[in-house]
């Protein structure tokens, strides 16, 4: 799976609202919002984007100009999309055209909502495809690049359930697990192993919210033989048993 299909997993538009709105002044944006320019120009941060360009901030960014936009706010629901879009900064600009200004300006504002969504994220790809290249990322994102911990991460993340060893993982990259060892922990910040559980782990929380599956049918879809394992890790990363969880992101959503 390449880096760029891992930075997108999870993120996704459900009804995220998607307007034709004018920009006058300073307003404040929260969440993960897109807003693609088709006339004027917007600041922020330390960015300008004009007729074209796509802006997308994530948190708490102030946003000012005078422009009319297309936007959108995402709603990043569950451990794997809020890991994945971590990555992101605080707001990035991606370069359009005077054809994509002419094309945002001809979107009608009336179109049904699944229709939107979808224009949504055709523009949220089209932005983030554009970052990354220029970019690379940061953490785990710009290793999945490297030669020896770009395998790893691979691996880890098409089978999460294997039993995987470090002798296992350094035998994917090709090198000896010393290697390996240090290499992934200083570019992604973690060791392979403590990489592997958060990844589970945030895996586990988006099972439980999502489907009526026990906790030890969880526990088997991401390589834990029983349950009592499995709820002891689930309880050290997330700070919740599985149950907790359950009950509080259901609860949530």
């Amino acid at each position: 799976m390449e880096a760029f299909d891992e930075l997108l997993r999870g993120v996704r538009a459900d009804g995220a609202g998607v307007r034709r709105v004018e920009v006058a002044g300073r307003e404040v944006v929260s969440g993960l919002t897109l807003y693609a320019v088709a006339s004027g120009s917007l600041r922020v941060l330390d960015q300008t984007a004009k007729a074209g360009d796509i802006v997308v901030v994530q948190g708490t960014v102030a946003v000012e100009g005078r422009a009319t936009v297309i936007s959108g706010t995402y709603d990043v629901v569950g451990a794997v999309a809020r890991r994945l879009t971590a990555v992101l900064p605080a707001a990035l600009v991606a370069p359009g055209s005077d054809e994509c200004a002419d094309f945002y300006s001809n979107v009608g504002t009336a179109w049904p909502g699944v229709v939107a969504d979808r224009l949504l994220d055709w523009m949220m790809v089209c932005a983030l495809r554009e970052w990354f290249d220029r970019e690379h990322g940061t953490g785990w994102l710009a290793a999945l690049g490297d030669e020896v911990v770009g395998p790893v991460l691979r691996a880890m993340h098409a089978e999460p359930a294997r039993a995987w060893t470090l002798a296992l993982l350094a035998k994917e990259a090709g090198v000896a697990r010393t290697t390996l060892a240090g290499r992934f922990a200083r570019l992604v910040g973690v060791p392979p192993l403590t990489y592997l559980t958060e990844w589970r782990m945030a895996l586990a929380a988006d099972l439980l919210t999502e489907s009526s599956a026990t906790v030890a049918a969880v526990a088997r879809q991401v390589g834990y033989a029983d349950a009592f394992g499995f709820s002891a890790a689930f309880k050290r990363v997330q700070g919740v048993s599985p149950s907790e969880c359950r009950s509080r992101c259901v609860a949530t959503a």
